[in-house]
């Protein structure tokens, strides 16, 4: 009888591989096939190995946990990694899925190991009724709509939806619309915060590019990736870390 198989969707370092230590111990005949970050990888992961769990965070970058869970409900059983959150705890306490809290508690995964353990086999939990109930209790998150850029002597208003990409200039961020780029007295980092995950993509440690940019994607023959953009000639490069982006473009 083969060893059952997951994938691991959650964002913090720190917490996955705290994620995985304690799955060793309290379900060891468990197989990690597959480490995701975020939610569009996730889903690329639950393609590639077809795993018999996922454990997804429900926040998570480029694509949410929920949003992931709803394309895994009928190919795999689902466990929601979540901060504590009486409305998602109590809609999961309803369901027929299980949840572990932030912090890890070594006793909740080994309930949560023998609860799946009995599930497999079995067709997994529709997940419907259950995402539109967290969904509905969810604040929606704010994100930045426009921006005031200094370009030469003028301070331009700039809606987020025309930047072409964002790049970190010594302290201070480049701001590249199709026909200009101005500078604002932001990290790059703090800017990425406020930015839709899903559009805003980081794709190396000094650019976030609008996905709507992107014209296509190019690799040399060494395998290192760099994309086309629809309205500006140059050519943005994708670090390593980041190259799992655009692996199936």
């Amino acid at each position: 009888m083969r060893n059952p198989t997951a994938v691991l969707a959650e964002d913090e370092i720190v917490l996955r591989d705290e994620l995985r230590a304690k799955l060793a111990q309290a379900w060891p005949e468990l197989l990690i096939v597959g480490e995701a970050g975020d939610g569009i990888e996730a889903l690329q992961l639950l393609s590639d190995h077809s795993p018999d769990v996922l454990f997804v965070d429900v926040e998570m970058p480029r694509l949410s946990g929920l949003d992931v869970a709803r394309q895994a409900q009928g190919r795999c059983h689902v466990v929601f990694v979540t901060a504590y959150d009486a409305h998602a705890v109590a809609a999961f306490e309803h369901g027929a899925v299980d949840y572990v809290l932030k912090p890890f508690d070594l006793a909740r995964l080994a309930l949560t190991a023998r609860r799946i353990e009995r599930r497999l086999g079995t067709i997994p939990s529709n997940l419907d009724s259950l995402l539109r109930e967290i969904a509905a209790g969810r604040p929606q998150k704010s994100y930045l709509r426009w921006i005031n850029a200094s370009h030469g002597d003028m301070v331009r208003l700039i809606t987020v939806d025309d930047v072409v990409y964002f790049q970190a200039d010594t302290g201070y961020t480049n701001v590249v619309t199709a026909e200009s780029t101005s500078l604002i007295r932001r990290s790059l980092k703090d800017l990425g915060e406020q930015l839709d995950p899903a559009i805003f993509w980081q794709i190396h440690r000094s650019t976030i590019v609008n996905a709507n940019a992107i014209g296509g994607v190019m690799r040399d023959f060494r395998g290192h990736v760099s994309l086309k953009l629809k309205t500006r000639t140059e050519k943005l490069p994708v670090s390593e870390a980041h190259a799992h982006l655009f692996r199936q473009m």
